[in-house]
C-alpha cells in the first residue's frame, strides 16, 4: 500500500487501489510564459515517480496532463522536455481538468500539481515543492544538457518539500549519473546476482511511504560503496531501482571499454 501526503490536508493518505480498473492521475502544469521550467520539470518528475511506483505494485494507470493553452507549438515543446526528463507520456494533452475527464473517463484518482492550487473536488493531490536557485534555470534539452541529472538532484529532495539547486548541484549529479552508468556498463559484464532482500525491500518502503526517493537514493549509494555485494548484485540493484528512480543508469551499456570503473 502506498501512502502519500495530500496537499489539501496535509495528512498521509492510502493511495486508492483501483485493481477493478485503471487508476486515473492528472498532472496538473503550472501556467507561465515561455518553455517548461524548473516547476514543470519537478511535477513532472513527482508524477512520473508515483506511477512508476504504482505499477511496480501492480497497478495499471491512465494520465493526462492539463497544458494551460495546449497549442501544438507548446504541445510538442512540453513533450521534448518531458522526453529529456525520462517522463512517460500521458495519454493525452487537454487544456483543462473538465477536458481530463473525457480522457480519464472520470475524475481523478490522484492529482499532481506545483502551484498551490486545490481546485479539485475529488482525488487525492500531491503537492510539488518550489525550486529555487541558478541550477534549476535555462532547462533546455535542445542545448544538450542532460535533464536526467536535473532529475536526480531533485529526487534527492523529499518531493513536497522547497528545493534549491546551485549549478554545483547539477554538476554533482551529472557526475554521479557518469560515474554510476560506467559502473553499471562494468557489472554487466559480471555474473547475475539476484537483489539483496534488505535493499529490495528497504526500496518498496521508502517509497511507499511518502514516495521517500533520497533514501532510495541513499540505498544506490551504498550498493556501489558495499565490498561484501558481488557485482552482478550490484548491477541488478542499480537496474531494479532505476525502474522507479528513472535516470537511465543503463545507458552506457554496449558502449565500449570504458576506463576508471570498477
Amino acid at each position: 500500500m502506498t501512502t502519500i501526503i495530500d496537499g489539501r490536508t496535509r495528512h498521509a493518505v492510502a493511495l486508492p487501489s483501483a485493481r477493478h480498473r485503471l487508476l486515473r492521475m492528472t498532472v496538473h502544469l503550472p501556467i507561465t510564459n515561455g518553455a517548461p521550467g524548473p516547476v514543470h520539470a519537478r511535477v513532472l518528475v513527482v508524477a512520473d515517480v508515483l506511477a512508476r511506483t504504482l505499477e511496480a505494485d501492480g497497478r495499471q494507470l491512465i494520465r493526462a496532463c492539463v497544458l494551460p493553452e495546449p497549442s501544438p507549438e507548446r504541445v510538442r515543446a512540453t513533450q521534448t522536455f518531458m522526453d529529456a526528463l525520462g517522463a512517460h507520456p500521458p495519454a493525452a494533452f487537454t487544456g483543462s481538468a473538465e477536458e481530463a475527464l473525457d480522457v480519464l473517463g472520470g475524475p481523478a484518482d490522484v492529482n499532481v500539481f506545483g502551484d498551490g492550487r486545490h481546485d479539485a473536488e475529488e482525488g487525492v493531490w500531491v503537492e510539488a515543492g518550489r525550486v529555487d536557485g541558478a541550477g534549476a534555470q535555462g532547462l533546455t534539452p535542445a542545448r544538450g544538457e542532460d535533464l536526467l541529472a536535473v532529475r536526480l538532484a531533485l529526487l534527492g529532495h523529499p518531493y513536497h518539500c522547497p528545493a534549491t539547486l546551485a549549478p554545483d548541484d547539477v554538476a554533482g549529479a551529472e557526475r554521479t549519473l557518469l560515474r554510476w552508468r560506467e559502473r553499471v556498463a562494468h557489472w554487466a559484464c559480471s555474473p547475475s546476482k539476484p537483489v539483496p532482500e534488505r535493499f529490495g525491500r528497504a526500496a518498496a518502503e521508502a517509497l511507499a511511504a511518502d514516495l521517500g526517493t533520497p533514501a532510495v537514493l541513499d540505498l544506490l549509494r551504498r550498493a556501489e560503496e558495499a565490498d561484501d555485494m558481488p557485482e552482478g548484485a550490484k548491477f541488478e540493484t542499480f537496474v531494479s531501482l532505476d525502474r522507479m528512480l528513472g535516470v537511465e543508469v543503463m545507458r552506457e551499456i554496449g558502449r565500449g571499454p570504458l576506463a576508471g570503473t570498477g
